[in-house]
């Protein structure tokens, strides 16, 4: 009897969050984005959302992503014709794509599950109708210029694609809103204690920070996992619950006290799969991040170590997916830090840019083909002003205060130290050079707090300051004050200037070199970044 894989995909999720700067605006789309899975799709079977859990053909729905199997064409046939409708009818804005595949027997299910992620690849590139080009009489938000929607359930109120709060009062609202806040924090947290505005995220400056991080490779695991549907689904649903335990792990090791009246400084987007895109406080973000992604690669561990497998095609032999006998998922994650009044759009494009090159940069580092697990790492940026551009550009314009020569034999100086690595569940594939998140905090920047260091973090800003006009001068700032430090015997301190430079005034002792060019890579950049953000108080 012949099956058919149903397949959907949501397109351009942040992009459709972040349409505005409100955060009771962002957060209701990223509420409407999670019932397109859910709630949406369930109804289009004439189910409820908890009914896919112990449906065994509801092999995958989060994260934008569903995969279905039907056992009946006509079914199938009319989720096809009806399913894109219905959502551009919820949520004006969301791109969707279909695609379905059809197969006789369970043993054609993997190169199915194969084939149907080849056809949305390919539907992808097929235009949608666009349901925001209305006409003139067509109401529209003033917020995104996108139609509104008329819904039964207030008759009076209408609902754009980032509008959520005019849905329902502000306290049923609130309930609606407060579900991914209870997987992201624990099922304790009250309505109250949730954060509706940027005001009530912000602490004793305007530092926000974006944070997106993504499971490393699980594309290249899913197609050796989804070889059968029970294990696929019970995949899916293993891996959605360790993210959401580790964001809950995060969560608590902040150490978060709140006084009557205040709000979690803190807020998920997204969070679901591998996926996990939240907007807090910038001096919770790196703790909040290390602490995620250690507590993800355990977590993945304890649900996910038995399923980490497949048979061999050829000899139907059990093969291990890592062949360094790596037992859980490692993952990456970009940081954008921004202030509150900066674009989130560009802010979210920015950190899954950064997620991106901590990603090249730790399978750079480990042959990922031949069975070997990437290691977890951080990249992160402080955007420092109103200019928009890819991270390549804001390299060479910021971070770049001598650039390499290879006529005229100049060696270049680099500000890009990052990405830095978790290193503490896996010690593996770490390059030489790098640093852990750990060296960079724990041990260098969160030393520069102290008192007796304000002359040594005066030293290297004036250092910063003289290396993009003469790097000679510079030298000689940064000779001058070993000196001083010597003199002193301020070890410590001597200590985080020999980790941050690293016998920089050696012409011939380079870290870096890529093609022709040799370039020197230093991290002071980074950890006055961080003491700026965790400390700096403009109101």
């Amino acid at each position: 009897m012949s099956k058919y894989l149903y397949g959907a995909a949501v397109q351009g999720i942040q992009d459709f969050i972040f349409k505005t700067n409100k955060l009771k605006e962002i957060v209701g789309a990223s509420e409407l984005v999670e019932q397109v899975c859910t709630t949406k799709f369930a109804r289009m079977l004439g189910k409820e959302a908890g009914d896919l859990a112990t449906d065994p053909n509801a092999i995958v729905n989060a994260a934008g992503n569903i995969k279905y199997i039907f056992d009946d064409y006509g079914a199938c046939q009319d989720v096809v014709r009806l399913f894109p409708k219905t959502i551009v009818e919820h949520a004006p804005g969301i791109t969707i794509s279909q695609a379905v595949v059809r197969y006789e027997n369970d043993s054609e299910f993997e190169n199915s599950v194969l084939q149907l992620e080849a056809n949305l690849r390919a539907q992808r590139n097929k235009p949608m109708r666009s349901a925001t080009i209305g006409l003139m009489g067509i109401e529209r938000s003033r917020q995104t210029g996108l139609p509104v929607v008329y819904k039964k359930e207030k008759p009076d109120a209408h609902l754009d694609a980032g509008t959520w709060k005019k849905l329902y009062d502000d306290e049923k609202r609130r309930q609606t809103t407060l579900k991914i806040c209870k997987d992201a924090f624990g099922e304790n947290v009250k309505p109250e204690q949730v954060a509706y505005n940027i005001e009530h995220m912000t602490g004793n400056n305007d530092w926000l920070a974006i944070i997106h991080a993504d499971g490393n490779g699980l594309g290249q695991v899913v197609q050796k996992i989804g070889t059968e549907a029970g294990k696929f689904k019970a995949f899916s649903q293993d891996l959605d619950a360790a993210t959401k335990q580790a964001a809950r792990d995060a969560f608590v090791s902040l150490g978060i006290k709140l006084e009557k009246g205040e709000k979690f400084p803190i807020r998920p987007i997204v969070l679901s799969g591998d996926d996990h895109t939240l907007i807090c406080r910038a001096d919770l973000a790196i703790p909040y991040v290390k602490t995620f992604i250690e507590k993800f690669e355990e977590h993945t561990k304890t649900k996910l170590k038995d399923k980490l497998w497949y048979k061999d095609k050829d000899t139907g032999e059990k093969k291990d997916i890592f062949t360094d006998g790596s037992k859980f998922l490692s993952a990456c994650a970009g940081i954008a830090f921004i202030k509150s009044s900066y674009p989130f759009y560009y802010g979210y494009q920015l950190a899954e840019e950064l997620c991106g090159i901590a990603k090249k940069d730790t399978k750079a580092n480990c042959d990922f083909d031949k069975g070997n697990l990437p290691a977890s790492c951080i990249m992160f940026h402080k955007v420092q002003d109103s200019f928009v551009t890819n991270y390549e550009d804001i390299v060479k314009r910021e971070l770049t205060p001598v650039k390499a020569d290879k006529e005229k034999n100049i060696i270049g100086y680099s500000l890009k130290f990052g990405p830095y690595y978790i290193n503490k569940v896996s010690k593996m594939n770490v390059p030489d050079g790098r640093w852990t998140i750990d060296t960079l905090t724990a041990e260098n920047a969160d030393k520069l707090l102290k008192e007796e260091m304000l002359g040594v973090k005066t030293g290297l800003r004036q250092w910063l300051t003289a290396v993009a006009d003469n790097s000679e001068y510079a030298k000689q700032r940064m000779k001058r004050l070993k000196d001083i430090l010597t003199q002193r015997e301020l070890t410590e301190a001597l200590a985080i200037i020999k980790a941050a430079f690293d016998d920089w005034d050696d012409e011939k002792n380079y870290k870096w070199k890529e093609g022709d060019k040799k370039e020197k890579r230093f991290p002071i950049y980074d950890m006055l970044i961080l003491n700026t953000i965790n400390n700096q108080k403009t109101k």
